[in-house]
């Protein structure tokens, strides 16, 4: 595969990126209009609108209009958007048809290259916030069906494949649609749909430049009505976690990955001064020539073992990091090898670990 075409490839990810993760106003009349003709396609007339300033809105209120077998409770059995699936599905098919043999190994970069990390990223970016509206378990039938758009985009653009007619028509609204708005939810006579964030907050954190949501000094995610979630490096925490993370509320926190969260935006040597543990002991890291091991009590009966990251982080710097293991361990090296479930012999036999 050539480097042009590679480059090109790319370029469409961090163009698609790019619109994913935007936090300018919705463009409404073009999502309407998009929604609109969509909802011809499956033999409906135009919904009514309605515009809602966050996920959480969109799922709290009951537009006027919905019909009692249209509330949040039973939306996975909604019946507009099954039908809008199947419409999608069809089209996919019609669409695939098109792609010839020749066209196959651009199809394969497309999948590695763009879909891959770009489903990745929206799914530590934009689903994060959608499960947090839901607050428990929901079904992403039609939220994720944009997504699949990117891929014919980049087919038709990079590979050359001709979508005609009617194909190229849906394929636009379809595009159309995950360029303009943010989630929406449609009822068979109305349709709610949300604006994006007003400000997101994102970190690099894969190899193919997937990102995350973090933000060390406020929300990671905030919408206009005044929503916001906080997230540190991918993980969703209690705001106290970045505005206050505090030794108290670290040692009342029952979540493991929240305290970690708190104690590693603290700093683990901050944290270990402030909370008083105990050094029961230390030695070199035969894992990462070079750096030491330090073993702490901490409370509930348990320990920590301070080490440091055997590989360098993107600013060039070696990550401390604390990991929990079980309070009958009094060897640094004990406990670093539990932690690979190794005993102390076999780690120290380990040339790096990452």
């Amino acid at each position: 595969m050539s480097d042009l075409v590679q480059r090109e490839a790319a370029a469409i990810r961090e163009q698609w990126l790019g619109q994913a993760l935007s936090t300018l106003p919705a463009d409404r009349p073009a999502a309407e209009a998009a929604i609109s003709e969509l909802y011809r396609l499956i033999g409906l007339p135009p919904p009514r609108f309605r515009w809602v300033p966050s996920p959480v809105a969109g799922l709290t209120t009951v537009p006027p209009g919905a019909r009692v077998r249209e509330s949040v409770e039973r939306m996975a059995d909604w019946p507009v958007p099954g039908r809008f699936a199947a419409l999608v599905r069809e089209l996919r098919k019609e669409l695939d048809a098109r792609i010839r043999p020749a066209q196959e190994p651009i199809d394969r970069l497309i999948h590695q290259t763009v879909l891959f990390p770009l489903s990745r990223s929206v799914s530590t970016t934009l689903v994060p916030p959608l499960q947090a509206a839901h607050d428990g378990p929901f079904r992403q039938d039609w939220y994720g069906l944009q997504h699949w758009v990117v891929r014919y985009d980049a087919l038709r653009q990079v590979a050359g494949v001709a979508f005609t007619g009617p194909q190229l028509e849906q394929l636009g609204l379809w595009a159309t649609l995950a360029a303009s708005c943010g989630w929406w939810w449609p009822r068979e006579s109305v349709c709610v749909v949300s604006e994006r964030p007003v400000a997101m907050h994102t970190e690099v954190w894969g190899d193919d430049g997937e990102v995350r949501l973090h933000c060390a000094d406020g929300p990671a995610v905030r919408y206009a009505d005044g929503w916001d979630l906080h997230y540190w490096h991918g993980t969703r925490v209690p705001p106290w976690v970045i505005t206050d993370p505090d030794v108290r509320r670290i040692a009342d926190e029952a979540n493991v990955e929240v305290r970690r969260c708190a104690i590693e935006h603290l700093g683990w040597a901050s944290y270990i001064e402030r909370a008083g543990l105990r050094l029961v002991a230390s030695a070199p890291d035969p894992g990462n020539p070079g750096s030491e091991l330090h073993l702490y009590d901490m409370h509930r009966g348990t320990r920590v073992l301070l080490a440091v990251n055997g590989s360098v982080e993107r600013d060039g710097r070696r990550r401390r990091y604390g990991l929990t293991v079980p309070g009958f361990l009094d060897d640094p090296i004990d406990a670093a090898g539990w932690t690979y479930g190794l005993s102390a012999a076999q780690y120290s036999l380990l040339l790096r670990r990452t």
